[in-house]
């Protein structure tokens, strides 16, 4: 059976979707990997990423989230 542990959940302010990262280690000893749940309403969106994949998603929306600062624009 695989182990999951939930590292992070919380409601997005505007669109109201539930989203919850969990850490999935695979009893078989393979590869941990990430799930990303989204739930909208009664909708889920499910996926597993893989740790590379998660430093680039992450290094981008980082990138993204400062250029939106307000601080953004000064020196």
């Amino acid at each position: 059976m695989n182990q999951i542990t939930s590292l992070d959940r919380f409601k997005a302010p505007i669109g109201g979707q539930e989203i919850e990262l969990q850490q999935v280690s695979h009893e078989s000893g393979g590869m941990s990997m990430l799930r990303i749940r989204i739930r909208e309403r009664s909708r889920f969106t499910v996926f597993e990423i893989d740790a590379d994949t998660a430093t680039r998603w992450g290094q981008v929306l980082l990138q993204w989230a400062q250029q939106q600062s307000p601080t953004a624009d000064q020196p």
